[in-house]
């Protein structure tokens, strides 16, 4: 056996951390100053200036398209779903600088999306109200109103629009892109989408992304009522259901700082719903809350709501919203 063929087998059984040690000793003395100075220098100049994904060299603006309608398994009409992310400030700033470049009459051959954000606003509105009124029927319109206005917006659009994905994709005249500039987009896809697919592939998107966010969330938070029990009494005049009376049933460290009296609410000698409070006024207020929340079927262990819920499902509820708009 030759003395090369020993050594080769004897490097074999030397461990690798003893090579690399040994190959980082040759590592010049400059390198580590160096980088610890352009670490400082780095941090002293401050974060570097946000930059939009199309200023990569690697940027495929049809595959990011492509790409959008897949990652949400829905099919788009692609040049739909181009003018859904195409605002006017972005056509606008195009065709200067065509003008400054000596062009008379700049043509890009894009629209814009404002046709499609109309469409989408009114698509999600509806869709979002029809599915509130079917998922608690017994709710009042001030509810309603006060849930489907919250669910709808701008921040809560522009949420569910950054995390689709749309930040890199909106073609606009500002970057970063404002939260009016994702809530508009995400309003412009919804329209693209009913173009289209229809209504139903447009429904079914809507609840969920927008109706989920109720998932495990109290009802009773988006609607703020300012006298509970005054609107307890118009309710039960509304319903015939008699004049609502608390009364006192229960009363714990009185004369002390931890005093907590109960009230209960009855009706037609019918117990409603009772409440606690530190002082009797409180638990009053509170009774109330709790015997709004037992009436209209948002109290706080109340079923989960339906979000399986089909366009067919909420059809009616959409008609009758018609019809009242039309009227």
């Amino acid at each position: 056996m030759s003395f090369i063929n020993v050594s080769s087998k004897l490097m074999g059984t030397i461990p690798r951390f003893l090579l690399s040690a040994n190959h980082n000793r040759q590592v010049h003395r400059w390198v580590g100053p160096t980088l610890r100075e352009l670490k400082h220098r780095r941090e002293k100049m401050g974060p570097e200036a946000e930059l939009p994904r199309s200023s990569h060299s690697d940027w495929n603006y049809k595959a990011e398209i492509f790409a959008f309608g897949k990652r949400l398994s829905e099919q788009f009409d692609t040049a739909v779903l181009q003018q859904a992310f195409t605002h006017r400030s972005f056509i606008a700033q195009e065709e200067q600088r065509q003008v400054d470049v000596g062009i008379e009459k700049p043509e890009l051959g894009l629209k814009d999306n404002r046709e499609l954000v109309q469409l989408g606003e009114r698509l999600i509105e509806e869709y979002v109200e029809a599915f509130v009124l079917t998922a608690l029927p017994r709710l009042p319109n001030e509810g309603i109103r006060s849930i489907v206005s919250g669910l709808t917006s701008q921040e809560k659009l522009a949420n569910v629009s950054k995390h689709l994905g749309t930040k890199d994709i909106i073609l606009a005249a500002e970057f970063p892109v404002t939260d009016s500039l994702l809530a508009d987009t995400f309003c412009a896809v919804v329209g693209a989408l009913q173009k289209s697919s229809g209504d139903e592939r447009a429904f079914l998107f809507v609840r969920d992304f927008v109706c989920t966010q109720l998932s495990q969330q109290d009802v009773n938070d988006y609607w703020t009522i300012e006298s509970p029990l005054d609107l307890l009494r118009e309710y039960c005049k509304e319903k015939k259901l008699g004049e609502p009376e608390p009364r006192s049933i229960g009363l714990v460290g009185k004369n002390t700082l931890l005093a907590a009296h109960r009230v209960g609410i009855y009706c037609n000698k019918q117990f409603v719903g009772s409440g606690y409070g530190e002082d009797i006024d409180t638990a009053i207020e509170e009774a109330a809350r709790d015997c709004l929340r037992q009436l209209f079927g948002t109290e706080l262990n109340m079923k989960p709501i339906d979000f399986g819920l089909q366009l067919a499902d909420v059809a009616k509820n959409m008609k009758r919203r018609a019809d009242k708009r039309n009227n």
